[in-house]
């Protein structure tokens, strides 16, 4: 199937390492110009010479970008319309909050989870709505967190930004679908990156346990069996975010091996 993503100018937010990066290199794969982010300049480095060398793709870059300073994205999204003319496709990304219940959390973390964890999606997506407006179509994908369907444990934070990741979503793709500009949310059940082994261990602290028996617990509650590969997760998001769909928005959905039970 064509995705009809090559030469399309596609910015991925958080993609230095884990799905965000899973994500980079599928695009890069289909021959989109891609422009990376991360406040790490050093893996970033890393990351576009591996996907570089895995893609064939030279037409892979990064510009260094805290997200949630708004002057940093406004000139991420310079970037990107200053190399490729335009932007096509916005992907929506950002690591996970602290685990904790409630009573862990001053009103310091709670603005700093805000800011990360849903702020952030909101100015990345007006920096890029007008360049999306100006050449009549666009495709928005925010990455969240199977807690869009069913809550997890220990994740207040998580579970409350990525539930208004929903709500921008859904009112958003309602205002901009008359310029066929698509805006989709995709939330990882247990996908085997970084960010999940470190809840693993957390939990496996907490409870006294190893993280083998954890992980074991977990992937014996999943219907599949097993935790998911990050290219698994790449493939529905780069899929909503290509010429290819052109009827599905304002949609949330779920990639988790049929893990999350919630209609």
């Amino acid at each position: 199937m064509d995705l009809k993503l090559k030469g399309k100018s596609v910015i991925v937010a958080a993609s230095s390492k884990g799905l965000g990066k899973a994500i980079a290199l599928k695009f890069a794969e289909e021959g989109a110009h891609v422009l990376l982010s991360s406040r790490n300049e050093e893996e970033l480095k890393q990351t576009v010479a591996e996907i570089k060398q895995k893609s064939g793709n030279e037409n892979v870059r990064y510009e260094t970008c805290d997200i949630t300073d708004a002057s940093q994205i406004k000139r991420f999204v310079e970037t990107a319309i200053e190399r490729n003319g335009k932007v096509d496709v916005l992907i929506n990304n950002a690591g996970g909050p602290p685990a904790g219940t409630f009573d862990k959390f001053s009103d310091h973390d709670w603005q700093a989870a805000f800011e990360l964890n849903l702020l952030s999606f909101i100015r990345l997506t007006r920096e890029v709505l007008p360049s999306m407006k100006e050449s009549g179509a666009g495709r928005i994908v925010n990455i969240a967190s199977s807690s869009i369907k069913q809550t997890l444990d220990n994740l207040i934070l998580s579970n409350t930004f990525r539930a208004g990741i929903v709500g921008l979503s859904k009112s958003l793709s309602q205002e901009v679908a008359e310029d066929n500009i698509l805006i989709n949310t995709v939330g990882p059940g247990r996908i085997a990156t970084d960010r999940v082994q470190e809840l693993d261990e957390i939990q496996a602290d907490k409870q006294n346990t190893s993280y083998e028996q954890i992980r074991n617990k977990a992937e014996s509650s999943i219907p599949i069996g097993r935790y998911g590969e990050p290219e698994e997760f790449a493939n529905m998001v780069v899929f909503l975010a290509s010429g290819t769909n052109t009827y599905v928005t304002g949609q949330s959905l779920v990639v988790d091996g049929g893990l999350v039970k919630a209609l």
